[in-house]
């Protein structure tokens, strides 16, 4: 698994989205300034989260985008898949997978089948509302209370 540019931007964004899931629509421009990305190629970023239906967008004056399910409903493995792809770290590992000639003998496929099943049970066990919970965690007030 290799997370690219996009998928980190997708990632950010998403997670932007989440952030602001109870509030109004997220403006690109906002959200680009915020996550520290390009506004133009976020643009390409959020076209492809659209496409994929993992957020919604509405166009005008008081347009933007939204998270089209609950941040509960969205994982890091969902939106890691739809931008850069499959989690196997090499086509080999995939069930299924009948190229190669030497694949009953190949010592090196369980390996990646392990790697890429380990890494899909990490990224699908975490959503979008633990990230959020992490964050407010991370950053709440202390209440100093006597």
């Amino acid at each position: 698994m290799r997370i690219t540019y996009k998928g980190d931007y997708a990632l950010k964004a998403v997670l932007d989205l989440a952030l602001h899931y109870d509030m109004e629509l997220v403006r690109s421009q906002e959200m680009a300034k915020r996550i520290d990305a390009p506004q133009k190629f976020l643009e390409q970023v959020l076209l492809e989260l659209r496409k994929g239906r993992l957020i919604e967008s509405r166009r005008g004056s008081i347009g933007g985008y939204r998270l089209s399910k609950s941040p509960d409903k969205i994982t890091v493995g969902d939106v890691v898949r739809l931008i850069d792809g499959d989690i196997e770290p090499i086509s080999c590992a995939k069930a299924g997978y009948t190229e190669c000639t030497d694949i009953a003998r190949c010592v090196f496929r369980g390996i990646w089948q392990k790697v890429a099943k380990s890494a899909s049970e990490i990224v699908d066990s975490v959503t979008f509302e633990d990230l959020v919970n992490q964050i407010k965690e991370k950053y709440a007030e202390p209440d100093y209370v006597i």
